[in-house]
């Protein structure tokens, strides 16, 4: 796990796993929050992934060729943040049912 953790990049993994502190504290103080910090996570991951695409894409056009296992290993590797949030926001979602009943 350590290891999808450096690949994902350290930036923003760290700051997705903050965000998923803060989703299990909002879940018990602030449970009206639980719902942005999930979408946050959401857009913080989508965000790591196309920088790490637009990466890629430099890179690749400073190489030249690139064979098509570079490729699908970059394309992997980038999608490991959009994975990350979007389990942070399924987690949100989860919590939001279970809370709802305290919300109202």
């Amino acid at each position: 796990m350590l290891d999808l953790f450096y690949q994902g990049g350290t930036l923003f993994m760290s700051l997705l796993t903050i965000l998923l502190i803060a989703l299990i504290i909002a879940a018990f103080k602030y449970p009206e929050w639980i719902n942005e910090i999930g979408l946050m996570a959401l857009a913080i991951g989508v965000l790591g992934q196309i920088i790490g695409l637009y990466g890629a894409f430099k890179g690749i056009e400073e190489m030249g060729e690139v064979s098509q296992q570079m490729m699908a290993g970059g394309l992997k590797v980038s999608s490991i943040t959009t994975m990350y949030g979007l389990i942070i926001y399924v987690i949100s979602l989860v919590l939001r049912l279970i809370n709802k009943p305290r919300i109202s």
